[in-house]
């Protein structure tokens, strides 16, 4: 699967990771919703490290269809309600 990170680049992510993916992205969810500022910014930097851990960036001159855009990492937890969707970042 081909995730983009907001203001960093396209990254490659095997399918087998979804599921550590979708943990992260639960607990974000609920960090939201509930206003919790330390644990969203914990949990999405969590995320976004481990995309970044588990993929392989793509060229910075590739342009391929991103199926997943998660925030970029300094995004407020405000802009990231409005990104949010009932299933949170990761569709599941």
């Amino acid at each position: 699967m081909i995730v983009r990170i907001m203001g960093e680049g396209q990254v490659s992510v095997d399918d087998s990771h979804l599921a550590q993916l979708n943990k992260l992205d639960d607990e974000l969810l609920a960090e939201t919703e509930s206003g919790d500022e330390a644990g969203f910014r914990r949990t999405l930097t969590a995320l976004l490290d481990a995309v970044r851990g588990l993929g392989t960036p793509l060229p910075d001159d590739s342009l391929e269809p991103s199926e997943l855009i998660l925030p970029a990492p300094d995004a407020t937890l405000e802009e990231v309600r409005e990104m949010l969707d009932d299933d949170g970042l990761i569709p599941g």
